[in-house]
């Protein structure tokens, strides 16, 4: 008899009508991807998905600081569920992964009880005056973008490729401790065999690379980070992570987590100045993908277009690779054409980058 364990695992979608929530640190580290994800969910799939100016950050980092006590969250998400209702919708979206994580744990703390959602009601009416109608899906951004993977490879302009060697780009997938781990029936595949990112690199043509640290945390952890005197414990998760893939020669990271894409990358320019070491090839960093950039290129999106320039790892190596046509001079110049300036590379020494950059400039 088959095993059926694996269908709890799984995960109803909404495939239109997404009331979107974006993510306060996201916006910071990676803005780039918040709005392409709105170009290929509105424009390419061709789906409803409503921008809300009115809503606010969830402050989950606040409530996980034990900063910001529960009955405060409560009554903002209920905010953020009342602005869905008057917006006219009923599939909420969240672009954080904490902030999906926190979604999750209070629709359930109200399930089982009652008396806390009746009280979080009154909060919120005594406060705004208004009422909330709780989502009849839930779903991360990752979820939506993993819904449509087929559909993107319909529409793909090209694939998970090594233009080079025609063979798939092997490529690792982490997923965000607050996506599953919380709740691993919420999460496509739950805790130890999450689909959501690897569902989407294999319809689009690369290759997972499996590795002992697979599930292991990046470190973010909040007050691991916030507290100045914890950030080692931060990096050395970080540092654990690479050092465990490093062998498998990747050819670059996705991650589904704003924290877990930024520690990734930008850990790998600390620990080159720490110790000379890199973890990718020819000297470089392993380059780090938001999900939304990787579909992004898959779709034919501009690099910089999609706010690559943002990673501390040149990704210039990767998109030679994939035979993604860039301007190289326009990497760093802003909407107005000026020059924004240029991040530290993840390098262990000038020469490796002067021959990286001469190679770019071929272009």
């Amino acid at each position: 008899m088959k095993r059926s364990s694996w269908t709890d695992y799984q995960k109803e979608i909404a495939d239109d009508n997404y009331y979107y929530a974006r993510s306060c640190i996201r916006q910071n580290f990676f803005p780039g991807s918040e709005k392409v994800f709105l170009d290929i969910v509105g424009r390419d799939l061709g789906r409803n998905i409503f921008d809300d100016p009115k809503h606010t950050s969830c402050t989950g980092i606040g409530y996980h600081s034990d900063v910001v006590p529960l009955e405060t969250i409560m009554t903002v998400v209920a905010r953020q569920f009342a602005l869905m209702s008057e917006a006219g919708y009923e599939n909420f979206t969240s672009s954080c992964i904490t902030s999906f994580g926190i979604y999750t744990e209070l629709l359930a703390t109200w399930e089982e009880f009652p008396e806390m959602e009746e009280r979080t009601r009154e909060y919120l009416y005594k406060a705004t005056g208004r009422e909330f109608t709780k989502p009849k899906n839930l779903a991360h951004t990752s979820d939506v973008i993993f819904h449509h993977r087929e559909e993107i490879a319909r529409k793909a302009k090209r694939k998970l490729i090594n233009t080079y060697t025609g063979e798939p780009l092997k490529v690792v997938e982490h997923i965000g401790c607050h996506y599953a781990k919380i709740f691993p029936k919420k999460g496509v595949g739950g805790s130890e065999f999450p689909y959501v990112l690897a569902g989407m690199v294999e319809s689009w043509g690369g290759e997972i690379v499996d590795y002992p640290e697979r599930r292991h945390c990046c470190g973010f952890g909040f007050r691991n980070y916030l507290v100045q005197a914890n950030r080692g414990y931060s990096i050395t998760n970080s540092h654990k992570k690479l050092e465990s893939m490093a062998p498998y020669k990747p050819d670059f990271i996705v991650c589904n987590c704003p924290g877990c894409s930024m520690f990734l990358d930008k850990w790998q320019y600390t620990i080159a100045e720490m110790e000379g070491t890199t973890y990718g090839q020819n000297g470089a960093g392993i380059p780090v993908l938001t999900y939304e950039e990787m579909a992004g290129l898959v779709l034919g999106y501009d690099p910089w277009e999609l706010g690559m320039q943002m990673h501390q790892v040149d990704v210039e190596p990767l998109l030679d690779k994939m035979g993604v046509e860039y301007d190289p001079t326009a990497k760093y110049l802003g909407k107005n054409g000026r020059f924004l300036g240029r991040p530290q590379k993840a390098l262990v020494n000038s020469c490796i980058e002067e021959a990286i950059y001469k190679t770019s400039n071929r272009r």
